[in-house]
């Protein structure tokens, strides 16, 4: 059996998260993360826990970092959907369009690392993304604040490119007891609608698809 491996589009996000959120450090995490090595997509899980343990002790820029990552992944990654299904998502009436929409988004997630299970559920405009072994909450000592940032903010972001508005809250976390990592949305409420000024992150230099 293959080793999990760390999903291109994971790494190239969450360096350019960190170059935007942390660009001060960027050098240091560069000693992980360096440039060649996310081009050629060679970097393992080692260097990727280095990172993840030195950004939780940043502190409050931990949970900043993953949110922007977490929307860089989700966006890249619907250009790695067949052109068929993003455009056909959109056009399908709600129900149809929020399940396929979420069976999206498990596809992406999946993308990000290959050791990861992962199950949807939607019920009206409720939807449930849970993911077991979570490469994020992989930790020894349990956390005192979920670390699943990453998830909600790419669900939210494939669910938007697929015409479907959402909102994420992280309901469990792995790293912080939990059995499995749970994030909820809320899944085409009016309220809901995008900001018609809002501007959409930019594509980093060479950033892959999932």
């Amino acid at each position: 059996m293959r080793d999990a491996a760390i999903g291109r589009v994971l790494l190239a996000a969450l360096h350019q998260a960190i170059a935007d959120v942390l660009p001060d450090r960027l050098e240091f995490y560069e000693n992980w993360f360096p440039p060649q090595g996310l081009r050629s997509g060679t970097i393992g899980l080692g260097p990727f826990y280095a990172v993840l343990s030195f950004l939780r002790l940043e502190g409050t820029p931990y949970d900043a970092v993953m949110a922007r990552a977490g929307a860089f992944a989700g966006e890249w990654a619907l250009d790695g959907l067949p052109g068929s299904r993003r455009r056909l998502i959109p056009a399908l009436p709600g129900p149809l369009r929020r399940r396929a929409a979420m069976g999206a988004v498990a596809l992406v997630v999946r993308a990000t690392y290959s050791g990861c299970r992962v199950r949807t559920r939607v019920r009206g405009t409720d939807g449930v993304l849970e993911i077991r072994s979570s490469v994020f909450c992989n930790i020894r000592d349990r956390a005192d604040h979920p670390l699943c940032r990453f998830y909600a903010a790419t669900a939210t972001a494939v669910l938007g490119g697929l015409g479907v508005a959402a909102r994420a809250r992280v309901d469990a976390c792995r790293a912080t007891g939990a059995p499995n990592c749970r994030i909820a949305l809320r899944l085409d409420a009016p309220e809901l609608a995008p900001e018609a000024d809002e501007a959409p992150l930019e594509r980093a230099p060479g950033a892959p698809a999932a």
